[in-house]
């Protein structure tokens, strides 16, 4: 009898700890990464082929079509929007079960702003005065050059890649302003980050507990730094991790 054959679409820990806990088993995994960053966090397994790739809707088609996988679960980041719309998209055309996995929010006061886009972040913080440290990533710094003097008053903490350095360089932020680290962070190095920057404004993603959102939520109210929190997109849905690994035992033992 063939061996399951699962693709989960990943980028996230979540993602890495259900391939690691999936790959135990005798199946086939085929695993998604937008970047060779990303390829580097995965562990290897000899059952797991690693495909470093950023996927169109056609290809993601195409794929389904060749492979056949048995289920696909989108375990990306609760932002990466697109890549939702377009594997989801794919797998009802082809009638492939789909599992988009949802990482839930964590609580916060009311005494934070939370804002609908990084375009309402960066408008706000027009009107503002002070170090800000955005904690956002890479792929939409543009959105705040829009910042009066952004170049000086933004501390931008990005992913340690090549293109991501590279883009805040050419857009203008100041070399001595750009933190190329790899997260989730503790709250205790957040709060050296913050104090060092002399930060007024803390810019976040709601992340979740395992992106190390209530970390930074913790630092920031300590110093008594303003947050400003940027929403999921409204359509985000899904399951929890333990509801995903329940559907994916029943497939296991369904042979």
């Amino acid at each position: 009898m063939d061996k399951k054959l699962f693709w989960i679409i990943a980028g996230t820990s979540e993602a890495r700890a259900l391939i690691d806990k999936l790959s135990a088993y005798d199946v086939n995994i085929y695993a998604s990464v937008a970047t060779s960053y990303g390829q580097a966090l995965l562990d290897n397994h000899p059952n797991v082929k690693i495909m470093c790739k950023r996927m169109q809707y056609e290809e993601m088609s195409a794929f389904l079509q060749e492979h056949r996988p048995d289920c696909v679960i989108d375990a990306t980041h609760p932002y990466a929007q697109l890549v939702t719309q377009n594997i989801a998209r794919a797998c009802k055309e082809s009638g492939t079960e789909f599992l988009r996995l949802y990482r839930a929010e964590s609580s916060h006061g009311n005494e934070i702003i939370h804002v609908a886009s990084t375009t309402e972040a960066a408008r706000f913080l027009s009107n503002t005065q002070g170090a800000i440290f955005l904690s956002t990533g890479s792929k939409e710094l543009q959105e705040f050059c829009q910042v009066p003097n952004f170049s000086q008053r933004i501390h931008a903490r990005i992913l340690p890649m090549l293109d991501g350095l590279s883009k805040a360089l050419n857009l203008g932020f100041a070399p001595s302003n750009i933190i190329c680290m790899q997260g989730p962070f503790s709250k205790e190095l957040n709060k050296a980050m913050l104090q060092d920057c002399n930060a007024r404004y803390l810019v976040t993603k709601s992340s979740g507990g395992s992106g190390g959102f209530v970390e930074k939520l913790e630092a920031a109210a300590e110093l008594g730094i303003q947050v400003v929190v940027i929403g999921r997109p409204p359509d985000v849905q899904g399951i929890p991790p333990e509801a995903i690994w329940t559907r994916l035992t029943e497939l296991l033992s369904n042979r």
